[in-house]
């Protein structure tokens, strides 16, 4: 299949700590030549100074001064890339459990996601609760990386031991497409050239996997959602009688004359007009940031939704979310909070916690209405004014949701609408 080197591959790296995933991208960088030459200069001096024989390719990715001291990664570094067949955004995520939060905010976007794995440890608990979170998130592609190989002496048992472990597990996760490749990020074995320590594996290198991928839109394309973040109402004497509603199309299509209807209110009319900037234009489809104008005069304000008539969300004031618990502080039980869902901020409350998943084990947990940091769990939540909400699985941007604190101003938790 041919690829456009227009096309755009988001991916995330995850992975338990120090399975070598800043590592794994510095040799990315440097093997496909994609590093500018005083960046090779200022980390090949800053390995010196740490005594390393040669240039440390973790330091392309880990900038942060306090991960340097560390030798950790405790933020979501982004880096970017181009090879001669397609253009690349990687987010490094950290290993660590305590910045599983991180992970999920890496990977709400990615269109693929390699998991590391230390050969020498097999599937430990990180690679499931990042494997969960991926498949929570219905990214369509993942990676598993068997890293370190040369630790194992290039092993064909311990990497087809591995890969068994994952996928007695993973069978129970929804994966579209997992793939396996056995790789020495330090040595550069199956990163982006062929290794010859291995000859029995017969697949791609990792860059070759990441240039071949198919890239499906996650943009849901036949349910039209427009969220209106602004109402325009320009004091010029020209356009004393304009109105527009401006926001970006979440998903869907909209045309001039299209029918539509005003959500919660119900109210309908038609699309008078469709301009993005000062440009009219015929119609707009999502992601695209626009105005709307209609036949009619509604009262609309931010937060409402406007859609097709004739396919609507079902508004709603109690639902079920699958809830990462992103916060150091504990749920508190039935207490309030700021739910964000689009661009419609709300009161809502976590009435109640039905299950909570084991993460060894996927097994459901139930009787325990506690809710700790990292802790993933289904819970029905309860909000003060009617949401348009679709399910996660059917449109990423109406299907999700973030919880924030009232009194900090903090995201506690980042939810999939089931």
């Amino acid at each position: 299949m041919e690829i456009s080197n227009n096309q755009l591959l988001r991916f995330t790296t995850a992975g338990s700590v120090d399975d070598g995933k800043s590592t794994l991208i510095g040799r990315l960088l440097y093997d496909s030549k994609s590093i500018f030459e005083d960046q090779l200069a200022s980390v090949t001096a800053t390995s010196s100074k740490k005594g390393h024989e040669g240039v440390d390719l973790a330091l392309f990715t880990d900038g942060l001064k306090d991960e340097r001291e560390q030798g950790i990664t405790i933020d979501v570094a982004y880096r970017y890339f181009t090879t001669p067949k397609r253009k690349f955004i990687i987010a490094d995520t950290p290993g660590h459990i305590q910045y599983t939060r991180n992970m999920v905010t890496g990977a709400s976007t990615a269109n693929a996601a390699v998991i590391l794995i230390d050969a020498r440890n097999g599937v430990i608990e990180q690679t499931k609760r990042h494997s969960f979170i991926a498949s929570l998130l219905n990214i369509p592609h993942l990676v598993v990386c068997v890293n370190k190989m040369d630790l194992v002496e290039y092993s064909e048992g311990v990497f087809n031991k591995i890969t068994a472990q994952f996928e007695e597990f993973s069978s129970k996760l929804l994966m579209k497409d997992v793939r396996f490749i056995p790789i020495s990020a330090l040595e550069g074995d199956n990163v982006v050239n062929k290794s010859k320590n291995m000859d029995w594996y017969a697949g791609g290198t990792l860059l070759n996997v990441l240039e071949t991928l198919h890239i499906s839109s996650d943009i849901n394309k036949i349910d039209a959602r427009f969220p209106v973040q602004t109402v325009l109402r320009p004091q010029s004497e020209e356009f004393r009688d304009y109105r527009g509603y401006a926001g970006r199309i979440a998903s869907g299509i909209y045309r001039k004359g299209d029918e539509v209807a005003v959500l919660p209110s119900g109210f309908t009319s038609k699309i008078k007009s469709i301009n993005t900037g000062e440009v009219e234009i015929e119609e707009a489809f999502a992601p695209m940031s626009v105005a709307l104008t209609l036949e009619d005069d509604i009262d609309i304000s931010r937060g409402d939704m406007i859609v097709k008539k004739n396919n609507q969300p079902e508004p709603s004031q109690e639902f079920d979310v699958m809830l990462c618990w992103l916060n150091n502080d504990a749920a508190k039980p039935r207490a309030k909070y700021v739910i964000q869902h689009t661009s419609n901020e709300e009161r809502a409350m976590i009435k109640s916690v039905v299950y909570k998943v084991d993460i060894n084990s996927y097994e459901r947990e139930e009787g325990d209405d506690s809710l700790q940091m990292n802790d993933i769990a289904r819970v029905k939540i309860r909000t003060t004014r009617r949401l348009m909400i679709d399910s996660y699985r059917d449109n990423r941007n109406t299907g999700s949701i973030i919880l924030i604190d009232e009194g900090t101003n903090e995201t506690v938790a980042a939810g999939m609408i089931i």
